[in-house]
């Protein structure tokens, strides 16, 4: 009972509304002294709790001599109220996220640091979902669990022009991965190159960040815990390198049509 009256304070009851509540659904139906002498609310505050309660559309109450109390369906109950929360939430993003690129856009050196795996998945994730049109990127290596958060985002940003430059595989916790194969699953656009140990995310020619971490002595496996990824927020830098990164993409369409022309 604690949890779930903790619960419903927290999505705006009072204590003596929640215990109610609570009451009421055990009860279903019930008078005022049977609420209070079960949930050990005082009589004197009892009357007021179950008009609240009413009012919040909790309960309804049924006319008669002395009045009963009829508890609404915890289901109908709670998603509303999971509904409303939710619609406060996603109005919350939309104007704090705008306060955000407003102040990203007013930071003089726009250039910031970022250590640890998670911490850069995380960072990639943010830029892609707030990506406008285009997201570029150079795949050298892959971090674990890092392909999933990618596609997820993608995903979730279906107006966005994904594509992809990548090394054909990759090794994570000693197991070869076929970089390839598992974007082009998951029908993201993605072309085989020669691509160093880096990668480089360029979002709509306006910021990037490059990942970079040291490998194991056969340059073959990362090692996370060197991890660092390097945000940028200069416009001239991401288009200058997004401009490189559509140059080379034009050069290996052209060139695989070339080859398969010659195979005909």
């Amino acid at each position: 009972m604690n949890d779930d009256v903790h619960l419903l304070k927290g999505i705006g009851l009072t204590m003596y509304e929640a215990q109610a509540y609570v009451t009421l659904t055990s009860l279903i139906q019930a008078t005022a002294v049977e609420v209070s002498e079960k949930s050990g609310i005082p009589r004197s505050k009892i009357y007021d709790v179950l008009k609240k309660l009413n009012e919040k559309e909790y309960i309804e109450i049924e006319d008669g001599r002395p009045l009963n109390y009829n508890v609404k369906s915890p289901v109908e109950v709670l998603t509303r109220e999971k509904e409303k929360i939710n619609s406060k939430i996603d109005d919350g993003i939309t104007r704090l996220t705008n306060v955000y690129e407003n102040g990203m856009s007013q930071v003089q050196a726009p250039i910031w640091r970022i250590y640890g795996v998670e911490k850069i998945i995380s960072q990639e994730v943010e830029i892609i979902k707030r990506s406008k049109t285009s997201l570029n990127m150079r795949i050298g290596f892959l971090f674990e669990n890092e392909a999933e958060s990618l596609i997820n985002a993608f995903k979730s940003n279906g107006n966005l022009k994904v594509n992809i430059l990548a090394s054909p595989t990759c090794y994570i916790n000693n197991e070869k991965v076929n970089i390839i194969k598992i974007f082009k699953d998951a029908d993201i656009n993605i072309q085989k190159a020669e691509v160093p140990f880096v990668k480089v995310l360029i979002s709509d020619s306006k910021e990037m960040m490059h990942t970079y971490t040291k490998f194991s002595e056969d340059k073959r496996e990362v090692i996370p815990e060197t991890a660092i990824g390097i945000w940028n927020k200069y416009e001239d830098v991401a288009r200058n390198y997004d401009e490189r990164f559509i140059n080379q993409l034009a050069k290996i369409k052209m060139k695989k049509r070339i080859t398969t022309k010659e195979h005909r």
